[in-house]
C-alpha cells in the first residue's frame, strides 16, 4: 500500500475576483473549495491514477469533517487522527491582476496525537511506499520526519520525501528512495545555482552520496531531470502546453512517478508518467485527471501504465 502523510491539510478556498481593492468590498466572479496539502495532492492524484493509498494526517473541527468527506468523494482513503480542539486550516488564494493568499495557521498537534500516527504507521511493512512532503507545521517536533524513518528502519518499506533545505537534508542518512527538490531548492541545499543540466546532475550525486537513492529534479518550463541509483541521467523537456496553474505540479510529478514505478518497476516508465502528471496538472486550474496526462502521453488512458 502507498501513505501519504500530510501534517497540516487545509481546504483551499480560490477565489477569481477582476480586482483586488483594499479597504474595499470584493467581489467573486468564480469561487472553488479544493483540499489542500502536498501529501493530500499526491493522495488525489494517485486517486486519479487508479491507484490507491491511505491519506494519513490530522483532522479538527468542522473543516475536517468536510476535508475527509471531499477526498472521498475523489476516491481516497484516509485514516485522520481527530483532534478534540481547533479546526483544519483554511487557506484563501486571490486570483486576481495579482495572486495573494492568506494561510491558516492550523490546530494545535498534541503529542498523544503524534503518538497515534505513529502507531498507524507502525503497521507499514514490505513493500510499502511512505510518502512524506512539505513543511511541519510550529507545533511539531522539527525532526518528525526524521523520528518517522528512524522508526520504520528495517522494515523493507520505500521512502519518498519531498522537502527542502534541512528538513530533506537530515533524512538522506535514511536513504529514502526518492526524493523530489526542484533546481532552485537543490541549488539552495549546497548554497549555490543550479541552471544547466551539468549543475544539477553534478549537486544531485551529492544528494546521492549523502543518501538518496532516486533524485528526481523538476525544472518548470524546462522539464526535469532523473539520476537513478545506478547513477544514469534521464532528461526530457516538458509536453507542450498553456500554463495555467503551476501549484501542485510537483505533487502530481511524485504521484506519476510513484504510479509509474509501482506499476512496471521501471525508473524510465515512472520518470515519464511523473513529467506527464506534472505538466498535466500545470495545465488545469487544479489537479489533473487520468485523461489529462494519458492525452500528453499520447495514448489512450486504459493503455498506459498506472
Amino acid at each position: 500500500m502507498i501513505y501519504t502523510v500530510t501534517f497540516n491539510p487545509s481546504l483551499d478556498y480560490v477565489i477569481q475576483a477582476e480586482k483586488l481593492m483594499p479597504g474595499e468590498i470584493n467581489r467573486a466572479v468564480r469561487e472553488n473549495i479544493y483540499p489542500g496539502g502536498k501529501g493530500i495532492n499526491v493522495s488525489v492524484m494517485l486517486s486519479h491514477m487508479g491507484l490507491p493509498s491511505v491519506a494519513l494526517g490530522f483532522r479538527a473541527g468542522f473543516t475536517g469533517e468536510n476535508l475527509e468527506q471531499m477526498l472521498k468523494t475523489f476516491g481516497c482513503r484516509t485514516d485522520f487522527i481527530s483532534l478534540e480542539e481547533g479546526f483544519t486550516r483554511i487557506n484563501v488564494k486571490i486570483k486576481a491582476e495579482e495572486e495573494t493568499e492568506i494561510n491558516g495557521q492550523g490546530p494545535v498537534i498534541t503529542k498523544e496525537a503524534i503518538d497515534a500516527l505513529y502507531r498507524k504507521l507502525d503497521v507499514l511493512g514490505e513493500g510499502d511506499i511512505l510518502i512524506l512532503a512539505g513543511s511541519i507545521p510550529a507545533t511539531l517536533p522539527e525532526d518528525i520526519y526524521e523520528q518517522i524513518l528512524e522508526r520504520l528502519q528495517g522494515r523493507g518499506c520505500r521512502f519518498v520525501v519531498d522537502a527542502t533545505k534541512d528538513l530533506l537534508r537530515k533524512v538522506l542518512k535514511y536513504h529514502p528512495f526518492l526524493i523530489k527538490p526542484n533546481n532552485h531548492e537543490l541549488g539552495e541545499l549546497f548554497g549555490v545555482k543550479t541552471e544547466t543540466s551539468e549543475e544539477i546532475a553534478a549537486y544531485a550525486r551529492k544528494l546521492q552520496e549523502l543518501g538518496a537513492k532516486n533524485v528526481l529534479v523538476s525544472r518548470a518550463g524546462d522539464g526535469a531531470l532523473l539520476l537513478t541509483e545506478t547513477g544514469e541521467v534521464m532528461e526530457s523537456l516538458p509536453p507542450r502546453g498553456t500554463v495555467v496553474n503551476s501549484v501542485g505540479a510537483g505533487d502530481s510529478m511524485v504521484a506519476g512517478f510513484v504510479a509509474g514505478y509501482r506499476n512496471t518497476g521501471s525508473l524510465e516508465k515512472a520518470f515519464q508518467l511523473g513529467l506527464a502528471a506534472g505538466s498535466a496538472t500545470a495545465f488545469q486550474s487544479w489537479l489533473a485527471d487520468r485523461d489529462d496526462i494519458a492525452a500528453l502521453l499520447e495514448e489512450p488512458a486504459e493503455n498506459f501504465h498506472i
